[in-house]
């Protein structure tokens, strides 16, 4: 007798694409924890200027453009198979658009100042990769030569001769964006299952010292398909695809109080910080209103917005006190995120210049807290923000 479906048998895969709108494959790796997920989609409205005989609306017609848009949540997890991309990699090259930089690290020859890191053999490293020794991740700010790399801010437990760094894939922001494919499987298979087909992030947002840590995207995509109403060549697929062998899905949630935070024009790490959330707006749009097309044809992004609001207790020391003034100076800090603290748990966000705003002074509690929102991230091209796994 058929029965209510159970929320909770639920599960999300998620693929970048090819080609824009044609559902990419999906295998068991590419599934993640995801909270929830929002799909809609509308017809575009029109309306209708005949003259009826009626007052009584008589219908659209058959073919107007569908719009499409999604919202999903997901947790932060551990990044267990190093020698792959993360299962949210997808998400995050389709938000950022630049391809995926993989470090399988390296092993240290010398460290001479807390910042620099000299390695025996070439490290492959550009600016803004992301370095993990010791369960903590730090990112390059400078190559100075083949074998030596200077970075944001000092380990705390500094790399030594013959340690290891660890693996770590690092995503940066590119002129053009790519697409992904999202599945939404469901128990019973008889159930409705669906696929965003062409799924183009417009909104990322990163939140600090919640519950969880987690992530949210945000954006519109070219279709939604689902394998009740299933006709050939939706998404360009012949036939609506089988869920991958479904197997156990061993993860481990990590705390949203776990991580460290450095700010300023000399990195100083803040053990005040009461929350943190970052946003990236990719200002897109679709190619959705061009003759001769039912569906979106590509992703045009806009300008690229990247901001941090965040929230510190004010002390009396020298390092909050430079805050304040970077704000009232408008002079540019960096800002680097990690998320999470063992190795294969770790995920990183590096801002190399932020112009604080004035702080709004928070006296609402029993400690005064300085409230910094809509700092903006800057650059010179596609390198106002680094993101990385490791």
């Amino acid at each position: 007798m058929p029965s209510y479906i159970s929320s909770n048998n639920n599960r999300f895969y998620v693929a970048l694409e090819t080609s824009y709108g044609n559902a990419a494959s999906v295998a068991p790796q590419h599934r993640i924890p995801a909270v929830k997920l929002t799909a809609r989609q509308q017809t575009e409205k029109t309306q209708r200027k005949d003259k009826t005989g009626t007052r009584t609306f008589l219908g659209d017609p058959v073919g107007l453009r569908r719009l499409t848009d999604f919202d999903i949540t997901t947790y932060m997890t551990g990044w267990a198979d190093q020698t792959q991309a993360p299962p949210h990699g997808a998400l995050f090259q389709a938000c950022l658009g630049g391809a995926p930089v993989s470090s399988p690290g390296g092993t240290v020859a010398s460290s001479g100042t807390p910042t620099t890191i000299a390695f025996t053999a070439a490290h492959g490293l550009a600016p803004g990769a992301a370095v993990v020794s010791n369960s903590e991740m730090r990112f390059v700010t400078a190559v100075v030569d083949s074998k030596t790399v200077l970075v944001n801010a000092p380990f705390s437990t500094q790399p030594q001769a013959g340690g290891v760094t660890t693996p770590s894939m690092t995503y940066t922001p590119a002129e053009e964006l790519s697409s992904a494919t999202i599945y939404d499987y469901w128990s019973p298979t008889t159930a409705a299952q669906r696929l965003l087909s062409g799924a183009a992030v417009d909104k990322l947002s990163v939140k600090v010292n919640s519950d969880l840590h987690q992530f949210e995207f945000s954006g519109q995509a070219s279709d939604l398909v689902d394998s009740t109403s299933f006709q050939g060549q939706q998404a360009g697929l012949t036939q609506y695809p089988a869920e991958p062998a479904v197997a156990g899905l061993n993860y481990s949630i990590i705390p949203g109080h776990l991580g460290q935070v450095w700010l300023g024009a000399a990195p100083a790490q803040f053990f005040t910080l009461t929350a943190a959330d970052l946003t990236l707006n990719n200002g897109l749009q679709l190619r959705a209103q061009e003759f001769g097309s039912q569906y979106p044809r590509a992703i045009a992004p806009g300008i690229r917005t990247v901001a941090l609001d965040f929230a510190v207790f004010q002390m009396d020391d020298t390092a909050t006190a430079a805050l304040y003034q970077a704000a009232r100076q408008r002079s540019p800090i960096s800002v680097m995120l990690q998320l999470g603290q063992q190795q294969g748990q770790l995920f990183g966000i590096y801002m190399k210049s932020v112009v604080p705003q004035v702080p709004q002074f928070d006296d609402s509690q029993s400690r005064l807290q300085w409230r910094f929102q809509t700092n903006r991230a800057q650059g010179g091209a596609n390198d106002e923000l680094y993101i990385a796994f490791g």
